[in-house]
């Protein structure tokens, strides 16, 4: 009987949800990501158009 509760125990385990401890450091990398690129896109906007402004 001592076998089942460890096999049964053990099978709960695998069903449980992982937690994602990198999650909220990958949130975070995505989103200064993302302003970063945003940031290239309108500097990059401005200078073209001050360059073909004059």
């Amino acid at each position: 009987m001592k076998h089942d509760h460890i096999f049964d125990e053990l099978a709960q385990a695998i069903r449980a949800p992982r937690q994602d401890v990198w999650r909220p450091v990958r949130a975070f990398a995505i989103d200064m990501a993302g302003k970063l690129f945003l940031g290239l896109a309108i500097g990059l906007g401005v200078g073209i158009g001050m360059a073909l402004a004059g």
